[in-house]
């Protein structure tokens, strides 16, 4: 608890008028999941990456995504090269790996709806088994590893949709807010003069794995995991006890993974609560980063306008009415 308070103190002042996305961003990061951040433009979401490496002395690395941009671009490619053959005195040609940058422990994916489908699912299997394979190999990445993409909302000419599949690999979807006036004139004074902030080193990666493995050890009461199942069960049309809303309106619900998320970062937020058991409080201050991904709209609901977040509060709602 300690460690995090400094860490997000550290963060609070680098990255202004971005509590709440904060605060979530630590409960990916102690949970080990990843994050899809999104947010228009210039809110300080590569810079909340880039300040939370610093904070935590790990390896980082920051990909572009482009329209022409290739999975070798992001995972590496095997290259021929030419070494000196002691035996002969001649030279051999040789197949040597060239690492890409999805080897560091954070990776920052900017704008990763902007590249092709191709290149989009090269991240797809370090997201889950943490290897890559390349050519007849497979290789382990860096431990821990943590892929945080962003995507703009704005400008959606040109873009890819990040395919169900790969929505599903992000613990948590966070969505950036625009600062209040007084966060504003913060950003003003903390950017525009001379000094430049920032962050200091707060844990290792070692210690970060450690207290991974600590939120894995705190306990969850069966009536909690029950209301948690419930709260998934609620976002598919074809349940009985799911709300008329999701019925008239979602055409798939989360998934398994949907239900990891919900109770890992509930384990998170209870130790940075103070508590050391998991409350039901916990599962709805984390339903809707760890859902809003993973409700996919039919035609109804995209035709008017319904949003997850919307959803998402009926579902909570109703499985409160029922447990009453």
């Amino acid at each position: 608890m300690e460690v995090t308070q400094k860490l997000e103190q550290e963060l609070s002042e680098i990255v202004v008028g971005q509590e709440r996305v904060i605060r979530e961003l630590l409960l990916a990061l102690l949970a080990g999941g990843h994050v899809l951040l999104e947010g228009v433009p210039g809110l300080g979401k590569t810079l909340l990456v880039r300040t939370l490496a610093d904070a935590l002395t790990l390896t980082f690395t920051r990909i572009q995504f482009t329209p022409d941009l290739m999975p070798a671009d992001i995972v590496g490619t095997t290259i021929v090269t030419e070494q000196t053959d002691a035996n002969s005195g001649g030279s051999r040609r040789v197949f040597s790996f060239h690492p890409g940058p999805i080897f560091a422990n954070i990776v920052l994916a900017d704008e990763i709806n902007r590249a092709t489908p191709k290149t989009q699912s090269a991240l797809l299997e370090g997201m889950q088994e943490r290897t890559v394979s390349v050519g007849d190999r497979t290789r382990p990445l860096p431990t821990p590893f943590f892929v945080l993409a962003t995507q703009n909302p704005l400008e959606m000419e040109g873009t890819y949709t990040l395919p169900e599949a790969q929505l599903d690999r992000f613990l948590l979807k966070i969505m950036v807010n625009f600062p209040k006036a007084v966060d504003l004139m913060r950003i003003i004074d903390n950017t525009v003069g001379t000094q430049t902030l920032r962050a200091n080193s707060v844990a290792s990666g070692d210690q970060l794995l450690r207290l991974t493995n600590i939120v894995r050890a705190v306990p969850v009461a069966t009536h909690i995991k029950e209301y948690a199942v419930r709260l998934l069960l609620a976002t598919h049309p074809d349940q009985e006890d799911a709300p008329e809303k999701v019925r008239k309106y979602v055409r798939y619900g989360a998934s398994p993974r949907g239900l990891q998320a919900l109770i890992m970062t509930a384990k998170v937020r209870a130790l940075l609560e103070g508590r050391y058991n998991v409350a039901v409080e916990d599962l709805h201050a984390v339903a809707f980063p760890a859902l809003r991904h993973r409700l996919v709209l039919n035609f109804d609901g995209l035709a008017d306008g319904i949003t997850s977040e919307e959803l998402i509060t009926t579902i909570i709602e109703e499985v409160e009415a029922e447990e009453e």
